[in-house]
């Protein structure tokens, strides 16, 4: 690599961290994350300063830190957003998107939550909801545990009568490698207050996400 490429990926890195309190230590964590992931390209069996992988280290620096951003926030606060709304029946958001890193493997796994509650006293936006889940998918993450934390934040923001979340993803740590069976998926579940306690609560949500 040249003098002046050189110079360029420690510019991308420096731009990184511009505002980071803690810039020094975190340029350092990073030209050591950078240097490992030079000996991985070698150790996989090519050369990490030919053209079209010369730049790669600090790419993947960058998509990590887009990875794992929930990290940096506490997602139960997007939904402080409260409204005083007279509504006790079920409120549904389904189908968001969500993508993840599973952390054995560090392998995507992406696919969609369904978050159900019915209220008390306090409803919260529609967007909010999506904008938690994002929060906590955005860590490393088995969908079990991203499953009751989303199930875990409604319940303590909102104090709603109940909560339901069903998570369904797909994992590329079982799809693309090991076993490779691609068309397999996972669906998760969580329960709390009238959802846990009443059937009939459970199967109003679940007939919904079959229409």
């Amino acid at each position: 690599m040249s003098i002046a490429e050189s110079n360029l990926i420690s510019e991308k890195v420096l731009e990184i961290f511009k505002n980071d309190p803690d810039q020094e230590i975190k340029l350092a964590q990073a030209q050591n994350v950078m240097n490992s992931l030079k000996e991985l390209i070698k150790l996989c069996g090519d050369d990490p300063t030919r053209d079209g992988l010369h730049e790669t280290p600090v790419r993947v620096l960058k998509a990590f830190l887009e990875y794992t951003e929930g990290y940096r926030e506490d997602p139960k606060e997007h939904l402080e957003k409260i409204f005083a709304v007279d509504h006790q029946e079920l409120v549904l958001v389904r189908d968001i998107e969500f993508y993840s890193m599973c952390e054995h493997h560090f392998a995507p796994f992406f696919g969609v939550a369904h978050v159900g509650y019915v209220p008390s006293e306090k409803i919260t936006g529609l967007s909010k909801i999506g904008r938690m889940v994002e929060g906590y998918a955005r860590r490393f993450q088995v969908q079990e545990r991203l499953t009751n934390q989303i199930a875990d934040a409604i319940e303590e923001v909102l104090r709603p009568q109940g909560v339901m979340v069903v998570v369904e993803a797909k994992h590329m740590c079982m799809c693309g490698r090991g076993i490779k069976k691609s068309n397999s998926s996972t669906t998760t579940t969580a329960v709390r207050g009238m959802f846990a306690n009443q059937s009939d609560a459970r199967i109003e949500f679940l007939s919904l996400l079959n229409r």
